[in-house]
């Protein structure tokens, strides 16, 4: 794949620390976001301004945003669901947000106290406002490839949520494989109806590996032409919300797939598996990311 580029947005401060029983201070979130950028991450997801009663894990993204050096170079993300959500965001000086969209009823209700259809026009309220104060509006469409209540989620639904969100503004838009369902086949198939009908808006994917297909899917989203792919290092997190919904693709995992294809993402390999054994020390735990075990081919 000579000249192929594909940016990996880093979600372990947010999506991968939302779900983890150990909460971790204000420094050393930081600390994780400092490291993952020295290793050459351009894009992080850093916080998320929802109900700390609901996660209380992301209780001090103001702290968090607060503590961060402003860099020109380095696009901090915050998630928000709501309008509240999105005030807060701009009132830290955020550039870009990322609001969830959910694709099936139970699942929102479950995620966020919503219908699906709420979810959408939470979208599409905060996008033009977020445009107004400069900051790009992204959307992520969780449950993407199935719900963990209602089973197959048709196409045509995910369809229809992408060109809403097309329409309202998105500079991205994220299928997200919130449960880790997706095969290769429903990725291929998925990203490109939701290619046909996007513009030129960019595309994005999350995937997860709570059924091991998590670095397959990646490389069927390489091929469909994917703009962005979402990891967090180690493969920590998942979703509060969803039953058995286990890690993220691990970010250095993701790097070394993409590297060996010949695949462009500007990250240094060493750097991001020296993380790694960091973040085990911080949460007290074995994560299920392989490289840091393995270490790199060729050794260095």
């Amino acid at each position: 794949m000579p000249d192929r580029r594909v940016q990996v947005v880093e979600v372990a401060p947010r999506d991968g620390l939302q779900s983890e029983d150990t909460i971790l201070d204000t420094a050393t979130k930081i600390e994780l976001i400092n490291r993952a950028v020295d290793a050459g991450i351009r894009r992080i997801e850093v916080c998320s301004f929802v109900n700390p009663k609901r996660v209380p894990q992301m209780a001090d993204a103001e702290a968090v945003l607060a503590g961060l050096p402003p860099r020109d170079d380095v696009t901090y993300i915050g998630l928000v669901l709501n309008r509240r959500g999105f005030e807060r965001a701009a009132a830290a000086g955020l550039r870009e947000i990322n609001v969830v969209a959910v694709a099936t009823e139970t699942f929102a209700q479950r995620n966020q106290g919503a219908t699906s259809d709420e979810t959408v026009r939470a979208f599409e309220d905060i996008a033009p406002l977020a445009r107004a104060e400069g900051m790009r509006p992204t959307l992520t469409i969780s449950a993407s490839f199935g719900c963990p209540y209602e089973g197959e989620v048709p196409v045509a639904r995910v369809v229809e949520i992408v060109q809403r969100g097309a329409a309202a503004g998105a500079v991205e838009i994220a299928l997200a494989d919130s449960i880790g369902a997706a095969v290769p086949t429903d990725v291929i198939e998925r990203l490109g109806a939701a290619r046909a009908v996007m513009g030129d808006v960019a595309l994005r994917a999350h995937f997860h590996n709570t059924r091991n297909t998590g670095l397959a899917n990646t490389y069927a989203a390489v091929e469909a032409d994917v703009d962005a792919l979402d990891a967090s290092l180690g493969g920590i997190g998942g979703c509060p919300f969803a039953p058995n919904a286990t890690g993220n693709i691990p970010t250095e995992d993701l790097a070394y797939l993409l590297d060996r294809m010949g695949v462009d993402t500007g990250l240094d390999l060493a750097r991001l598996t020296a993380i790694v054994p960091w973040i085990e020390e911080q949460l007290g735990k074995r994560v299920p990311g392989l490289l840091s075990k393995a270490g790199l081919f060729p050794a260095a």
